[in-house]
């Protein structure tokens, strides 16, 4: 505990939304979901409009941990060689030497992904999952702690492919910024008048310490009557007659850790049935894929997951 009584997952947190809240301005919440991803080393997927501030979000969570950041441009002409890396031959030894690609790193920027091709976006299931990546008869692990921070524009169709299930499903969170207030959107104005504050970020969280408070987070006691929501508001996702396909058991157990997490934040030291609805839409939104005639009639995966929170029995304290 700290002299305010604050525990050393509470401490990170604090300082942590500090820190990136000198460049984005008025996303506290989305921030707090950054952090509890950093704490399950789950990945997250910004997507929202051009201009509102994903890979500026991106690159203060990178420079608020002192471990090695890279990011990688997603064009239709790259290849997943420019991503994993490369075996080339060096003369003088008569050998080949692998030289690694931008994703052997702690934090990854992968952005506009969706403009990558999809054989370049498949090479990113291995370290995504296994953490680790497999180039020609090498396999190479990933140094940890590894986070890929990958952004989407949701609106332009022209010149994207479209992320597969599988990728989806491997991303902890989704997240969406949507516009600032006019109170936030004068404050960037002001902020960003004559420099960008995020060129003066300085790392807060060393990378020992960001292991360490991981597994602090997995220590989090979960009741077997909250684990047991757990597994019915994933159950509900996919027998409802609206969806088409519903979560994984790898959403639940990225639920599970995600709760685990945002329970530390708040000081505590178990999981209660609100920590899990409040994570269910970040978690689960992209992993659900509406039927049709769903979509026609305006619905979305937020609002489906809203009603399911709604009708899911919670269990009493």
């Amino acid at each position: 505990m700290d002299e305010r009584g604050l525990s050393p997952i509470q401490t990170a947190a604090e300082v942590f939304k500090s820190n990136v809240g000198q460049a984005v301005i008025g996303r506290s919440d989305v921030v707090e979901l950054i952090f509890i991803a950093l704490l399950c080393e789950g990945h997250v997927l910004i997507e929202d409009v051009p201009g509102v501030g994903k890979t500026l979000l991106a690159r203060a969570t990178a420079r608020s941990l002192d471990g090695r950041f890279k990011r990688i441009q997603c064009t239709p002409d790259l290849l997943p060689s420019d991503v994993v890396g490369i075996h080339v031959f060096n003369q003088k030894t008569a050998e080949f030497e692998f030289r690694p690609g931008p994703v052997l790193a702690n934090v990854v920027l992968v952005d506009e992904i969706n403009r990558a091709m999809p054989r370049t976006q498949s090479c990113l299931l291995e370290s995504m999952q296994e953490r680790q990546v497999t180039v020609d008869w090498n396999t190479v692990a990933l140094p940890r702690p590894f986070i890929l921070m990958a952004t989407q524009n949701p609106i332009e169709l022209e010149g994207t492919f479209p992320l597969p299930e599988a990728q989806l499903d491997r991303f902890l969170m989704k997240l969406k910024l949507g516009y600032p207030s006019s109170e936030d959107e004068f404050g960037v104005l002001s902020r960003y008048q004559q420099e960008s504050p995020i060129d003066r970020l300085e790392s807060v969280i060393r990378t020992p310490e960001l292991l360490e408070l991981q597994a602090q987070s997995r220590r989090i006691h979960i009741a077997e009557p909250v684990r047991e929501y757990i597994v019915a508001v994933t159950r509900a996702t996919r027998e409802h007659r609206a969806v088409r396909l519903g979560g994984s058991t790898r959403s639940a157990l990225g639920l599970q850790a995600a709760g685990q997490a945002l329970a530390a934040c708040r000081g505590r030291d178990f999981v209660i049935p609100d920590d899990v609805k409040s994570l269910a839409v970040p978690v689960l939104s992209h992993r659900i894929i509406l039927k049709t005639e769903a979509r026609l009639k305006g619905r979305t995966e937020e609002d489906l997951l809203r009603e399911l929170l709604e009708t899911v029995p919670v269990p009493a304290e």
